[in-house]
């Protein structure tokens, strides 16, 4: 059944073509990676230099400093990889040395919150191993960008404005570098950061000093990781003490030889068969499971039969991603470090078993983890803990949401597809400008990623040397068994796989067209522990678009869901590019915020 979200009526068309789309979450980097494209280069190659770029033009979001996973389809090799940026835990980050500074959780910002940065080395090997170009070539737009200058989003200019203060008191690098002259950039204004644009001059002079473009790359990885970039960082954190969210100032670990010793990764990723897709997610060091484990359990319903802006569906929806997220806190960690029960999670058997607690009348109030065999101590401990913590209030999940602060990061999104079909689904994020102070002589701060970490010991997700935070990004790519290929995402944090999900859903049911779909209203639950600072959680939340219409809003409320009704076009910011299997090429980018866009031909 399709409700009139699915109609013919769009905010903006589906795009369409047979050369090459790029859709992201801001109009700049869709057009720098359709560039790209038109310049000869793959869909790798675009992703990358739209990726540099989006550092530059959503610095509230991400950063260099940050990290990304990627899931990329090779025409070549006619398979869906991994491509794991995420950093990992320094030497010195340890549960006794943090408790040594008084801590009992990890600050959301400040230096004892970063992991090693992966982003670069992330963006590099996508670029050494599935692209074309030279390191030049994709970062000069972004270099074009930070030293000539590019229009500085309202949202930038709020979030700015709001830690003005903070920064000229605290981080004076950061002053110097948002409020150039002492003065927050207005709205819409030319922004420039020529000191990061320096830093990526000196990039590409190091790729150029080695011959071939393979060598190059190697040369701009040593020179991010072992060379200049990593001295500068290397130098700062040596004297700098730094005050973060805690109230007191502290010192960093991260040393110059926890960089040097790092590499990004390729890796298989973890699938689930629905309806004739096979859903591509990464492996449980990230969230990316919980919705494939939403399919496992609504697999069960006649979800094709429902109106998917009727209380029937958003009741299901958000009931499965309670159970599948209360997994999520119990079970998932960076696999590399131990067992992850994943084939159990995504088990028939399991998921038959859960699926009989969503009650089609009733929401649930409670947490309700599985007690998988052989996991019941884990279980146990990790339920004691989160019942010890008493987070209840305040639940801060999707940073971008109009009705929640602007001091708090978040993320960005890539989805590009090329002439010959290789396609990439890349969720960039962290190094956000409210992270830490910028990095002198770079232009730049680290990011906060270790605030996922619990200082319980024990845990998967227990802070510890070497180990990969249990991240919250998410990017998703999809193979339907009649050729048909589709990668999508979104930023927002814990709310990342709730809202691919219903999007998800409601394309592999309906099949509306892209744009559709992503217009459709949206929702999420905020029922289970955060994964960001403070960690609140809010029981039986239901946070919801008023755009869904009173009859269903109020049917939800009987059923025992705690609305916060949002305003209408406030909640997503998905991106998607599907390849068919006859080489039509569609693309869409949410209206939300108003600075999504898609590009293509």
């Amino acid at each position: 059944m399709l409700s009139p979200a699915h109609t013919a009526f769009t905010t903006r068309p589906e795009i369409l073509g047979t050369f090459g789309t790029v859709t992201s979450t801001h109009w700049i980097a869709s057009a720098v990676g359709m560039s790209i494209l038109e310049r000869g280069g793959n869909a790798f190659d675009a992703a990358v230099a739209a990726g540099f770029v989006l550092q530059i033009v959503e610095p509230h979001l991400n950063g260099p400093g940050g990290d990304m996973p990627a899931l990329v389809y090779s025409a070549e090799k006619q398979v869906v990889e991994v491509i794991c940026g995420q950093g990992t835990a320094p030497a010195g980050a340890t549960i006794e040395n943090y408790a040594r500074e008084g801590l009992e959780s990890i600050p959301g910002d400040g230096l004892l919150a970063t992991v090693i940065p992966g982003a670069f080395d992330g963006w590099m090997l996508m670029l050494r191993d599935y692209g074309t170009m030279s390191v030049r070539e994709v970062l000069e737009p972004a270099i074009f960008y930070a030293n000539s200058g590019h229009p500085m989003l309202p949202r930038v200019s709020a979030t700015i404005a709001g830690l003005a203060d903070f920064f000229e008191k605290e981080w004076p690098t950061s002053f110097a570098t948002w409020a150039p002259g002492g003065a927050v950039p207005e709205p819409h204004s030319p922004f420039r950061n020529p000191v990061l644009a320096e830093t990526y001059r000196r990039v590409v002079a190091e790729s150029e000093s080695r011959q071939g473009r393979e060598a190059g790359i190697e040369a701009a990885r040593d020179a991010f990781y072992r060379g200049f970039v990593a001295e500068a960082v290397d130098t700062y954190l040596q004297s700098a003490e730094v005050m973060d969210v805690s109230g007191q100032r502290h010192k960093g670990v991260l040393s110059r030889n926890d960089m040097a010793n790092w590499r990004a990764n390729v890796e298989v990723p973890q699938n689930y068969d629905y309806h004739g897709w096979r859903v591509a997610k990464t492996a449980a060091w990230g969230q990316g499971p919980v919705l494939l484990q939403g399919l496992a359990l609504l697999k069960g319903f006649d979800l094709t039969s429902l109106d998917t802006n009727g209380a029937d569906f958003v009741h299901l929806v958000a009931e499965a991603m309670k159970l599948a997220y209360a997994d999520r806190d119990v079970y998932y960690g960076d696999p590399a470090e131990g067992a992850v029960p994943l084939d159990m999670l995504l088990s028939d058997a399991y998921n038959d078993e859960r699926r009989q607690l969503i009650d089609a009348n009733s929401a649930s109030l409670d947490l309700r983890p599985g007690k998988l065999p052989g996991f019941e101590d884990l279980h146990d401990r990790t339920m004691a803990m989160l019942n010890a913590e008493g987070m209840t209030a305040g639940a801060v999940y999707e940073p971008t949401m109009a009705h929640l602060s602007e001091k708090r990061g978040d993320t960005v999104h890539i989805d590009a597809i090329d002439r010959w079909g290789n396609m990439v689904s890349v969720t960039p994020s962290g190094g956000w400008l409210q992270s830490s102070p910028v990095v002198p002589g770079l232009g730049f701060c680290l990011n906060s990623r270790a605030q996922m970490f619990w200082m319980t010991p024990g845990l998967p997700t227990s802070l510890a040397p070497g180990r990969r935070p249990r991240t919250t990004l998410s990017p998703s790519l999809a193979v339907h068994e009649d050729g048909r290929r589709l990668a999508f995402g979104t930023p927002g944090g814990d709310q990342q796989d709730q809202w691919q999900l219903a999007f998800f859903l409601r394309y592999a049911h309906h099949g509306a067209n892209l744009q559709a779909t992503i217009d459709a209203p949206l929702f999420h639950t905020t029922h289970f522990p955060a994964s960001f600072h403070p960690r609140t959680r809010e029981p039986g939340n239901l946070t919801i678009e008023e755009s869904f219409g009173g009859p269903t809003l109020a049917e939800l409320t009987k059923r025992g869901h705690r609305l916060t009704v949002s305003e209408p076009w406030s909640i997503g910011r998905l991106t998607a590019a599907q390849r068919d299997a006859d080489g039509l090429l569609r693309s869409a980018a949410t209206p939300r915020l108003m600075q999504a866009y898609a590009a293509g031909r």
